[in-house]
Parts: C-alpha cells; sequence; structure tokens
C-alpha cells in the first residue's frame, strides 16, 4: 500500500534554534559590517567571483544592487565600496555557486523541503533549469523550456475568461522585464497584475498622488545635503536601507536636525560608523539623531497633528513667521478648512494616542516652526495600518505648510523597499492602469487593452480562495511568505489549477502550489545576459525617480537559465495566437524593448542614448517642480481624524518587522545583530511592564492569537523577550508571524494589509 506524502507545510516550522541575547547595539555599521559581509560572500561565492560582483556593484555601468531602492549618488562613486553590508548579503545570495538541478529534486520531495525554515530553504542554492511538478506528484522533475511554454500557454488558453488568471511582479524585475509583461498580460486580456508595492508603499502612492498628483517622493539624494531637518517616520534604515545612513551622516555634518519617530530604538538611527573613513574604521561614530519619538504603533497620525496645533498657536502670536503664506497662497487647496480643523482637536487627546510626553513636542514643534528646508522620510511603519493613507497625508499638510515642496531640501522621501518596485509601476505593473497608459498601448501596437480594474494581491488572494481564478503566475518574489494570513493565502494557491513561479532561489511558494507547478529558472542582476555575442544590460528606477543601467558580470551558474525578457517573449509566443506585437524582434536585443517604452510612456524619450549616460536620467516630477497634477491644480491639504486602536486590557498592538539579516523574504541569517538577538527568529520583543501584567518572564514560551473576523489564527511557539517598546505594543519578525496578518484587515483607500496593526492575545505554550 502506496505512504500518502505528508502535506507540505505552508509555514516555518516551530523549530528552536537556541536563542542567544545581548544588549542593542548602540552604532550601525563600522568593523562588524565589513567582517558580516565577507563571511556571506565568501561563505556562497568564494574570493575570486565575490570580488569580481562586488567590484562592479552600484557603479556607474555596473550591477544595480537587487537589494534596497536608495539612489547611488550622481557624481562620484566610491572606489572601495558603493554599498553596504545588506547589499553584499544580498549578492553573496544571488551570485551563490550551490544550484540546484534535476537530481536535487529527485532526492528531496516538496513535503520534506516544506519542513525546514524559510532560511534553510533559501541557503539550498540557486535554481539551474526548469522544473514541472505533474497533478499528484511529491517531486518535481525536470522539463524542456519548449514543453514548458506550451503547457503554460495551453492552461492559459482553456480558462473561461482572461480574469481567471492571476500575474504578480516582484520588484527585482526590470523596466524591460515589466513592461514586456504588463503588454503580454494586457494582450491576453486582463488587468490582474497584483505586486508587492500592494503590500508595501501603495499606502504612499495613493496620499502623494491625492495630495501633489504624482505618487512618489519628490525629493534628490542632493536635497538631504542641503535640508535643515530630516523627519524619519516608521523606517529602520540601518538594517532596510543601510546606504542611507551615508547621506545621514552628510546631513548632520552640514547642519541639519534629525528627528526619529519609531516605536523601537533602533540602532541605525543612533549612530553610524562610516567603515571606509579613518574615524569610522577607528570606531569614532557619528550621532544621527537630535530627538528621538519612540511613538506608540499607530500613533503618527496623532503625533503629526499634535505637531502642527503646536505649530499653530505660535503662528497665531506671531502671523507669518511659522507657515510660509505666500507659498499656501499661490500652490495650495484647502488651507482655511484644515486649520479649522486642527483648532478643533484636543491637544491632550493627540499626546495620549501618541504616547509622546508634551514637553518634548513642544519642543520638536519649536524646532519646525523656525525651519522652512524640512523632509519627511517614511516606509512601511507608516504604510501598513488601517489609517496609513491620511496618516501620509497629514505629513503633506505639516510640508505644506512650511513651504517645504518644491524647494532644494524640502519634501516627501518614501523610501521604497525593492530594487525597482517604483520602475515596475512606472512601466504599467498595476491593477488599475490609467487610461492614458492604455490609450498608449492601445495607439502602439494596435490592440484593444482590457479597461476594467484588475484585482490586487488581496483580492487575488480572495479569487483564488473562491475559485474564481485557478492560474497564478508570479514574476519573481515569494508570494505566500510576503503576503498575509498565510494559511488562507496557502490554500488560495493549492485551489489553482496551475502556479508558476518565475525564480532565482527555491522558496516556499514553490512548494504550497497547485494541482500542477512550474519553477521558471531566471538569470538575475550579476548574471552575464549575452544575445548573439553582445552582452545586454538592463535598466531600473530608484527610490528618486532615476532610470538607469545594470548590467552583469557573473558567468550563470547554469546554461538552462532564461532572461526574464525572453520568458515572457517565448510565453507571449506560445500563448498569443494573432498577435498584434513583434516578440520576435525583442529577443534580438533590449534596445527594441526600450524603443517601445519611449512610444508608451512620458519622460522615456531618447530612452537608449540616455540610459546610456553614467548617472542615467531623473523622469518629471511635477512635485518636485512645484505644478501639481491634481484634481484642483494645485497641493491639496486634507482633513483626517486620528482613531487609536482600541485594545483590551489582555490584547496588544503587534508590528512585524524585519531582522538585520534579511531583506524582505529572504533570509540571509538567524542573527539581529543590532538588536541583539541571535540563532533565533520566533521571538517576541514586549515592554517589561506588559509582561508582568501577563505572567510572563523571559524566554517562556508562547502562542499568539489574533480573533479578526471571529476567525482564531495562531502562531506557536514564540519566545518573549524584554524590549524596549512602548507599553501594550510588541513586536515579531516577518514573515514568521504573518499567518496573524488577517486578510481582511486593510487600509483604507490603498487595499495594503495592517501588518503593523496586528492586534493579539497571548497564552503560555504548554508542550
Amino acid at each position: 500500500m502506496a505512504i500518502k506524502p505528508e502535506k507540505p507545510s505552508p509555514t516555518a516550522p516551530a523549530k528552536l534554534t537556541g536563542l542567544k541575547t545581548t544588549e542593542p547595539k548602540k552604532v550601525a555599521a563600522g568593523i562588524p559590517a565589513v567582517i558580516s559581509s565577507a563571511k556571506h560572500v565568501l561563505g556562497e561565492m568564494g574570493l575570486g567571483r565575490g570580488l569580481k560582483a562586488l567590484a562592479n556593484l552600484n557603479q556607474k555601468g555596473g550591477i544595480d544592487c537587487p537589494g534596497c531602492a536608495w539612489p547611488d549618488p550622481d557624481d562620484e562613486r566610491s572606489s572601495i565600496a558603493e554599498y553596504c553590508e545588506n547589499g553584499a548579503k544580498a549578492i553573496a545570495e544571488e551570485a551563490t555557486t550551490k544550484k540546484l538541478d534535476a537530481n536535487f529534486f529527485k532526492e528531496n520531495s516538496v513535503s520534506q523541503l516544506s519542513m525546514l525554515s524559510d532560511y534553510e530553504i533559501g541557503k539550498k542554492g540557486r535554481l539551474a533549469q526548469p522544473m514541472f511538478l505533474p497533478e499528484g506528484s511529491n517531486f518535481y522533475q525536470e522539463i524542456t523550456w519548449e514543453r514548458v511554454f506550451n503547457k503554460i500557454a495551453e492552461h492559459l488558453n482553456s480558462l473561461n475568461s482572461p480574469d481567471e488568471a492571476i500575474f504578480y511582479t516582484s520588484g527585482r524585475t526590470s523596466n524591460e522585464a515589466a513592461f514586456l509583461y504588463q503588454l503580454f498580460v494586457r494582450e491576453y486580456g486582463t488587468n490582474n497584475m497584483p505586486d508587492c508595492s500592494n503590500m508595501c508603499h501603495e499606502s504612499s502612492g495613493v496620499a502623494l498622488t491625492d495630495t501633489l498628483g504624482i505618487g512618489k517622493g519628490s525629493v534628490k539624494l542632493e536635497d538631504f545635503y542641503n535640508t535643515e531637518v530630516i523627519l524619519i517616520l516608521g523606517q529602520n534604515p540601518g538594517t532596510n536601507h543601510p546606504r542611507m545612513l551615508s547621506a545621514l551622516k552628510k546631513a548632520k555634518e552640514n547642519g541639519a536636525t534629525i528627528i526619529s519617530i519609531n516605536p523601537i530604538i533602533e540602532t541605525g538611527l543612533l549612530n553610524f560608523n562610516n567603515p571606509q573613513e579613518i574615524k569610522g574604521a577607528l570606531g569614532i561614530k557619528t550621532k544621527l539623531t537630535d530627538i528621538y519619538l519612540q511613538v506608540k504603533i499607530n500613533g503618527d497620525m496623532a503625533l503629526l497633528q499634535a505637531l502642527v496645533k503646536l505649530m499653530l498657536v505660535e503662528e497665531d502670536k506671531r502671523p507669518g513667521t511659522v507657515f510660509d503664506i505666500s507659498f499656501i497662497e499661490e500652490k495650495t487647496q484647502g488651507f482655511e478648512d484644515y486649520l479649522t480643523h486642527i483648532r478643533t482637536l484636543d491637544i491632550n487627546k493627540l499626546v495620549a494616542e501618541s504616547g509622546i510626553p508634551l514637553e518634548t513636542l513642544e519642543t520638536v514643534a519649536r524646532i519646525l516652526s523656525t525651519k522652512n528646508k524640512i523632509i519627511a522620510c517614511w516606509a512601511m511603519g507608516l504604510t501598513q495600518h488601517k489609517n496609513s493613507v491620511n496618516t501620509i497625508k497629514e505629513i503633506v499638510n505639516l510640508l505644506l505648510l512650511k513651504g517645504s515642496i518644491g524647494k532644494p531640501g524640502a519634501g516627501t522621501c518614501p523610501v521604497r523597499g525593492h530594487s525597482n518596485v517604483q520602475g515596475d509601476r512606472t512601466m504599467g505593473i498595476y491593477e488599475k492602469p490609467p487610461k492614458s497608459f492604455l490609450d498608449s498601448l492601445e495607439k502602439v501596437f494596435q490592440f484593444n487593452p482590457p479597461r476594467k480594474h484588475g484585482f490586487d494581491t488581496v483580492e487575488s488572494i480572495k479569487a483564488m480562495h473562491s475559485g474564481k481564478a485557478r492560474i497564478f503566475f508570479a514574476m519573481g518574489g515569494n508570494f505566500l511568505s510576503a503576503t498575509p494570513d498565510t494559511l488562507y493565502t496557502a490554500e488560495a494557491l493549492q485551489k489553482c489549477d496551475l502556479t508558476v513561479q518565475v525564480s532565482t532561489k527555491l522558496n516556499r511558494s514553490h512548494l504550497i502550489h497547485g494541482r500542477e507547478a512550474i519553477i521558471l529558472p531566471c538569470l538575475g542582476r550579476t548574471d552575464k545576459d549575452v544575445i548573439n555575442g553582445e552582452l545586454q544590460f538592463v535598466s531600473v528606477e530608484n527610490s528618486m525617480g532615476v532610470v538607469h543601467s545594470s548590467k552583469g558580470s557573473l558567468k550563470p551558474i547554469s546554461d538552462q537559465l532564461l532572461s526574464e525578457p525572453d520568458i515572457v517573449c517565448h510565453l507571449a509566443m506560445a500563448t498569443l495566437k494573432n498577435s498584434k506585437v513583434d516578440w520576435g524582434k525583442y529577443l534580438l536585443h533590449y534596445d527594441h524593448i526600450r524603443e517601445s517604452i519611449q512610444k508608451c510612456i512620458p519622460g522615456f524619450e531618447n530612452y537608449n542614448q540616455r540610459v546610456r549616460q553614467p548617472s542615467g536620467f531623473y523622469l518629471p516630477n511635477g512635485a518636485r517642480d512645484n505644478s501639481y497634477n491634481t484634481t484642483t491644480g494645485k497641493a491639496n491639504f486634507s482633513i483626517s481624524n486620528s482613531d487609536a486602536v482600541i485594545l483590551q486590557s489582555d490584547e496588544l498592538l503587534m508590528m512585524t518587522i524585519r531582522s538585520h539579516d534579511q531583506f524582505n523574504t529572504t533570509i540571509y541569517g538567524l542573527n539581529d545583530r543590532y538588536r541583539g538577538i541571535f540563532n533565533e527568529r520566533r521571538i517576541i520583543l514586549m515592554n517589561p511592564k506588559d509582561m508582568e501584567e501577563h505572567q510572563l518572564n523571559e524566554r517562556d514560551l508562547v502562542n499568539l492569537h489574533n480573533y479578526h473576523d471571529n476567525k482564531e489564527r495562531v502562531a506557536p511557539k514564540f519566545i518573549v523577550l524584554p524590549y524596549d517598546i512602548p507599553q501594550q505594543c510588541c513586536a515579531t519578525y516577518f514573515p514568521e508571524a504573518n499567518v496573524l496578518v488577517p486578510l481582511n484587515s486593510t487600509a483604507d483607500q490603498s487595499n495594503t494589509p495592517t501588518s503593523k496593526s496586528v492586534v493579539i492575545k497571548i497564552n503560555k505554550h504548554v508542550s
């Protein structure tokens, strides 16, 4: 009798690995960062391959880091290392010499691999050839590229409607691949194009589009060197965007005041040792933050409104000395209504909701009252709450009051987390494409793109779960681990007829699959991409709207890898009969792709010429130029109310965070060096007073529960650690705690999962 294979696990197993702790660090980077980088590079790539990759990383004409989207300097780049510790880890992870071929999959079943942790899965190596998992099988088997494209095409063409297919995109995808991908999907007939932006900065895009007319930040890197005040809200640059520390250091040297707003004291916001400078190598630190506001989770809107209310008091005393009235009158709409609203707010209520003492807020308000060049930076600490869009609009309100938009040293800076997530949106990766973009596609390619809005990420999960969508195709990423409500999402994927993953490395999304599953191994940023003897390059857009090239320099680990543009073109040719697009032309040279992009998307004129400039080129940005493409034609003030999450006495508000040894869902190691947590990820950081009230001791083992919509979600076996975090607030690592994030708890307007505002209860784990 055949033994039924064990059901694959949709989450990392709750096996504990031996926690060690130290006091949190007080200084970021320095020599420990150099040592950590070297260990990862040598361990995965070897000396020669590693040095070759790092020498080209973020250099002009070199490899764009596959990690975060922080911009490179326009002019001089460091000849020593134009990258950070986590950039080196990202390169080591991608360019590893370990490879997974058909023999690996013959020896390792899907159910066996799923019992590994996400860290263990990722460390297996690079995917080396296309693989196919037949219905009912527990083992992937090799398949030719030709057969795999025909099989996907057969599935797609058997659907009752193109809207039964979901096409997801990761932020790693290049401009060229993203443009071709959306072109194929729209000629196929759907706008079901969810992407990782739906889960991270969608709230920023919605808020900034409504208020300033463009869903991107307005600052350039050079503005950091000329500003007076930098507000950093809900962001941990030392771990998630480490090269930003160099910009903050330069800002401090030029006299800027840095105000950090975060529920946790993050090392990368305190002090910085630049290991490329003698002082840094000697351990002589640069202090970054001047004032640290340890706000309650989701207390940011209350904090911002309290600051504005206090500034208004000073403006009333000395009219025209605090607010930039001439800018407000000329460039904005809704000022008087906004002030009327602020006057009605209770300062004591705002102070209580923010968790910051009134005296501290008064100090910050005095600083802001006397400065006119202010930059506001934020990341997912602001974007993943129910009121995220309105909170970001409140940032815009403050900047508009000060005239801190459209001038040197001032503006908005949403710091994107993945290297081309902003560029993908520019290329048309969006479930709600604007009419003007679809009109351009129709004019250039002579087909009728679908006009009905498609599914975003949350809607896609629900569609798969209900049977409305039957095929899931992912261009990069680790969809299962990145999304909320892990068990529900796993069920959704398993209900599909086919799941397809375009990937460089093995991840859990390959192991929780539809009735049939396919893995398409692709070239990475570091890999040479040669067509007809000519080395190709792709392009990306960074957080500040600079489009520049990225060219791989390493020999691919397998001759069975295809580039993402190649994969899209071959899939389109197999799927679309009588296509209006000359897909074969794009296979000959990537210049042909860029020629089509410039015909469809404003700002890409002479694309092939300008992208070959050493530093690339800036895209148009109305807010940067004080031109606002809004419904009013001006920058809009917004009126919002601070709605705090009401907790019962036995509840905590949980936020998910990243460790210093990870980037998004990619786990580089098990250490969170800056927070002093080693060899373990299943931890919950709690205020010591909350531990006492819950009768918990340090290192107690607990289960975490969420009951949103009267459905119990459980994350078992987390280790309690006391930490400096506001009362009734706690923190856990992403993605281990994603199982607790309710799918139906999303931000108003943006539909982003509220991964930073999860109401939980705790009980002790019983073995």
